[in-house]
Order: structure tokens, then sequence, then C-alpha cells
């Protein structure tokens, strides 16, 4: 029994890390052409964006999650009808949210670039960026959200093909409005609008074709007030993550520009760019692992949904010390791809990386947990994980950089996680007694 659960864990988690690293790689593509045509200031730019973009994102993650975890959910149970509304629900529910988001980018988003002390060249190179986006949110969250519906489809491998195809049209699009079209960032938004959009139509084509399991009827338009509390309530914490990531990020930009320059902005982004590496292995781990989980959960086998736990956790924790420990012993391996001529950009972003990345592999446990909090449709302690991640990383990037400078800025987030991770440990094993489901050698092995 063991050996059929760990193929169906890898089944599951390998396809989804695999899609969310393609996903990173055309992230740290687009970092690596706007540092080497734009510069710092262009860098600067884009992490003045993530943080009003990213809600935005967020909300598409929440409802790809929210309604894939309990269409998988109702599929565990044996209840198809159930499992297709639920996929329908989520389809009708993203269409109306990606009209929202647009609206609110419109309406807000200068005002949060400026909240942010963005001005000069790197705040008209972040309107840039958002104006395309504010027309294509309907699309942008699509194409996002898809994927997740599919793997939880028990399709993991077709979502990742299907986000390796949108990786490539990125980069392949990137190349020709950035580097031989010279669009700047409007180009690298265009670039990603299009590559989700080929990405929502080949979704939908999917839940329309033979291959799928549960079929997606839009004809029937029947989203009610319930399902919509569900598929939110569920999806919270994932939208809360991004929230989290969306919220940290602006403060730190604020941060490192009243404590050093676009300098140091310039060096975050890039150390942004590459955390991000793992903070998506990280998530492909728990995104990976939360159909499995649901379905174990939906079908009483508690205890192996716990050993899958177990695993998840395994192997967050040691694929980020690895990056930890490689970002520490050679910063500047990973630099020099962003750029090679500005020393004082070089300089901060290895000092940076050996600041920042300390405790990185903490990260990657907190998600799992959050993660296991969706499968057993507990909403609200997973939004209590990401909630209080955000919070408490808070009074240390306010208090640290009066003592330390950037310096200080750099050093909130590991200082913060060193402080959560007790908490959120605390909270698993106290749900895992609760189920009374042993945490020895006993429950994970046998």
């Amino acid at each position: 029994m063991t050996h059929a659960l760990g193929r169906q864990f890898w089944r599951f988690v390998i396809p989804t890390v695999a899609a969310m690293l393609v996903s990173g790689l055309y992230q740290l593509v687009d970092g690596i052409f706007v540092g080497q045509v734009i510069g710092a200031d262009g860098l600067g730019a884009i992490n003045i964006a993530w943080p009003v973009i990213g809600i935005t994102y967020g909300v598409a993650i929440m409802v790809g999650i929210g309604a894939g975890a309990l269409s998988s959910i109702a599929r565990g149970e044996g209840d198809l009808p159930a499992a297709s509304q639920w996929l329908a629900a989520g389809v009708w529910l993203l269409l109306l949210m990606g009209i929202a988001c647009g609206v609110m980018l419109a309406g807000l988003g200068e005002a949060l670039f400026r909240l942010q002390q963005a001005q000069g060249p790197v705040l008209a190179l972040a309107e840039d960026y958002l104006q395309v986006l504010i027309w294509a949110s309907p699309v942008a969250l699509g194409g996002i959200a898809l994927p997740f519906l599919i793997r939880n489809d028990d399709a993991p491998n077709l979502a990742t093909v299907l986000i390796g195809v949108g990786a490539l049209i990125n980069i392949g699009l990137d190349y020709l409005f950035i580097v031989l079209w010279g669009w700047q960032l409007t180009g690298a938004a265009l670039a990603t609008a299009l590559a989700q959009a080929v990405v929502l139509v080949l979704g939908l084509g999917y839940f329309h074709s033979p291959l799928c399991r549960v079929r997606l009827s839009l004809t029937r338009l029947s989203l009610s007030w319930r399902e919509t509390k569900q598929i939110l309530g569920l999806g919270l914490a994932s939208w809360a993550m991004y929230l989290y990531f969306s919220f940290i990020t602006a403060v730190h930009n604020s941060q490192f520009l009243s404590y050093g320059g676009a300098t140091e902005l310039g060096a975050f982004a890039i150390v942004g760019y590459l955390c991000t590496l793992y903070y998506l292995l990280a998530e492909g781990v728990a995104n990976g692992v939360q159909p499995l989980l649901s379905y174990l959960f939906g079908a009483g086998r508690l205890k192996q949904m716990q050993r899958a736990l177990v695993w998840a956790l395994a192997l967050t924790l040691f694929s980020g010390l690895v990056f930890s420990i490689g970002f520490l012993l050679f910063p500047a391996l990973f630099t020099h791809a962003f750029n090679r001529d500005d020393q004082a950009l070089l300089q901060a972003t290895t000092q940076g990386l050996r600041w920042h990345t300390w405790a990185l592999y903490l990260d990657g446990v907190i998600f799992v947990i959050a993660a296991y909090f969706q499968s057993v449709n507990d909403g609200r302690r997973a939004s209590w994980v990401t909630f209080a991640n955000m919070g408490i990383q808070l009074p240390f990037l306010l208090l640290l950089p009066l003592w330390l400078g950037v310096q200080g800025v750099w050093l909130a987030v590991p200082l913060s996680n060193v402080v959560l991770i007790g908490w959120v440990l605390w909270l698993l094993t106290r749900d895992q007694k609760r189920r009374r489901i042993p945490w020895g050698r006993h429950s994970v092995l046998d």
C-alpha cells in the first residue's frame, strides 16, 4: 500500500513541481531580459508592479484551488455531478472576478505604486506594465486557474504540459517584444497576457474533450452564493498567500527606497526572482499533494493522507536547504545573469542573497501546512497560517531597519520565519491529534 501511495504522490507532485518551475523559468527569463535590456530601473519597476498585479493573480489561484479541491473531494466521494458543478461554478466565478480585478487595477494601481515611494522612470515603467494587464485581467485569471482545475481532474501531466506551452510562448514573445522591438515593460506585460490567453483556450478545450474525467458544462449558469462562499472560503488561504507576497514585497520596496535607493530595489528584485524558484518548487509540492490529500480525506483514508503530508514536508525542507546553501556559498554565480556591468547592483545583490535566504526552507514548510488545511476543507486554519505569516513580518520590517538600515530590511523575513514556524507546527500537530492520527514512525512508514 505504501508503494502504491508513493506512486500516486510522485504522480501528482512531480508534474506540478515541473509546471511551477517552468512557470518560474519564464518569470526568471523575464527578469533577465529586463535586467539586461533596461537595467535596474526596469527591475525596480517590475518589483513595484508585482504587489498590485500579484493580488489579482492570487484571486485566480484562490478560485482554482477552491473549486478544484471541492471537485476533487466530490470525486473522491463518488459524486461526479457535484464535481462537475464545482468546476462550472469556478469558471463562471473566474470570469466575474476577472472583470472586477480589471476595474480595481484601473482605479487603484497608480496610487498603490506611489505608496511604495515609486517615482521617476521606475514609476513610468511600472505604469506601462499595468496598462496592459488592466484589460487582460479576465484572460490572465483564467489562464492561471485552468491548470489547477485540470490537475484536480486527475490530469497533472497534462496540466504541466499546458503551463509549459504558456511558458515557451511567453519567453518567445519576451524576446520579440523586449529585445527585438524595444517595447520595454509594455512588451513584457503583453507577452504574459498573450501566453495566458493560449493556456485559457487550451484549458477550456480540455474540459470539452474525451480526455477529461469530469465534464465541464458552461451552458448551465448556476453559480449560487453558497457555492461562491465555499469556493472562496476554501481557496482564501491561497489568495492570502499572494496577498502576503504582495504586501510584504510592497513594504520591502518602500523600505529599500527609504533606506537605500534604486540600486537596492533592483537588487531586491533579483533576489526575489531567485527566491521565487524555490517558492514555486515549494508551491508545486504543496499544490501537487493537495488533490491527493483532498481525495484521501474525502475517501476517509486519513492515515494515508497523513503519510503523504509527511513526505511533502520532508521534500520542501530538504530542497529549501539545498537552495539556501547554494545562495550562501555561491551568490555571485546567480547574480551575473541579470546584469554584468553595474557593479553596485551586483554587490548589493550578493549581500542581499546572504542576508535574506538563510531560512528560506521554512517558507516551504509553511506552504505545505497551509495546503494541508485546504485539503481537509479547513479554510479558516489555512488562512490563519498565511495571515499570521504576513502579520508577524510587518514589525520586523518596520523596526529592524531603524537599527540596521538596509541590512535590517534584508533580515526581516528570515527572522520572522524563525519565530512563526513554532506556532504553525503546533497548529498542525494539534489538528493531527484531533483527528487521532499519530505522528510516530509507525504512521509514516507502515
